[in-house]
């Protein structure tokens, strides 16, 4: 027994209007997002048609992203390697992308994000531009074929990423005293 298809209109901000059927834009018009209830919808391409499609989960405010890589991937302890995600998205103007890992990404891959965290700003938004982790493995998690790394496949959650507004544009002044009270330097706030 089929469902019915759900359908609704968006209007991209502008006026613009686009059809969404199931949650799926059918009719693709001018405009890099849209709006309707106070939610951003963004436009996202999958690489990997096999992986699980983003949703924002209830509680948090982050988005899992997941290994899209078709056969995973294996890094050895000590090695690293750049892991595809399998999406790419059209951000707004003003607008840029953070990906971290997930709090639990190191202690089941031991893996570590090697910058850090990923910055993706809005002209990130090309047909092959596809989000991707770069990875560092500091501890093996896994032996594949008698050697030591750890095994990440496709479709293991490994990271996250929110999307928020640029800093606004600033202008530095030199000051030769910030005219406050020193709170005591790097560290300062103790150990516990």
């Amino acid at each position: 027994m089929g469902s019915a298809a759900r359908a609704r209109t968006i209007t991209i901000l502008g006026g613009i209007k686009m059809t969404v059927i199931n949650g799926k834009g059918v009719s693709i018009v001018p405009g890099d997002w849209e709006q309707e209830d106070n939610k951003m919808a963004i436009k996202v391409k999958y690489f990997n048609k096999e992986i699980s499609r983003l949703e924002k989960i209830a509680k948090g405010d982050w988005i899992d992203l997941r290994c899209a890589e078709p056969g995973g991937v294996t890094i050895k302890a000590g090695g690293d390697a750049i892991i595809k995600l399998g999406v790419g998205m059209i951000l707004p103007d003003g607008y840029e992308a953070h990906i971290a890992p997930r709090s639990s990404t190191f202690k089941k891959y031991g893996i570590l994000l090697t910058n850090s965290v990923g910055v993706i700003d809005h002209s990130y938004n090309g047909d092959n531009d596809q989000w991707h982790f770069p990875a560092y493995c500091l501890e093996s998690r896994t032996i594949v074929n008698g050697r030591e790394g750890t095994l990440i496949q496709k479709g293991d959650r490994i990271c996250q990423f929110r999307i928020v507004e640029n800093q606004p544009s600033i202008e530095f002044i030199e000051v030769e005293s910030l005219g406050n009270e020193d709170r005591g330097g790097f560290g300062s706030t103790g150990r516990n």
